[in-house]
């Protein structure tokens, strides 16, 4: 049904229900799932500066991609329990272009996010991830209900 299914997550509540659903859909169609979760750059002086107070045997893993692979890493892991063949993308910038641009560099078939952001007004002034990820995948779109 499908050979690659894409999701997004911020490692929020909301995310993780998204990834969830993804993990059983590629559980199901045994395809592969890929987790994607975007980063914002972080000033090179505040890596400098966190990176001088921690002890030098640790040093080489601090820095700008340190949180969202924690993220990655503890959205991964029920993939990996379920059977399911995953790889994890941290990719700087904006969320939407992340899973957009990870589901177009490995011609996915479906982009999997949750709903969160998608409600009132300010979706209209600001857009969404949802939103944006709806209106410009160039493949199909599971929204799942997270709210």
């Amino acid at each position: 049904m499908f050979k690659r299914i894409v999701v997004g997550t911020d490692g929020s509540e909301t995310a993780a229900e998204a990834v969830r659903q993804a993990v059983e859909l590629a559980k199901v169609t045994g395809s592969p799932l890929d987790i994607v979760s975007a980063y914002e750059p972080v000033p090179p002086r505040r890596v400098r500066e966190e990176s001088g107070e921690i002890p030098g045997d640790i040093a080489h893993a601090v820095g700008p991609r340190e949180d969202v692979n924690v993220i990655l890493e503890g959205a991964a892991g029920p993939a990996q329990e379920a059977g399911v063949e995953v790889h994890t993308h941290a990719r700087e910038g904006d969320p939407a272009d992340a899973i957009l641009d990870v589901a177009e560099d490995l011609d996915a078939d479906l982009v999997v996010v949750g709903n969160k952001g998608m409600t009132g007004a300010r979706r209209f002034l600001l857009g969404s991830v949802p939103n944006n990820i709806s209106h410009h995948a160039k493949c199909g779109v599971y929204i799942v209900r997270t709210t």
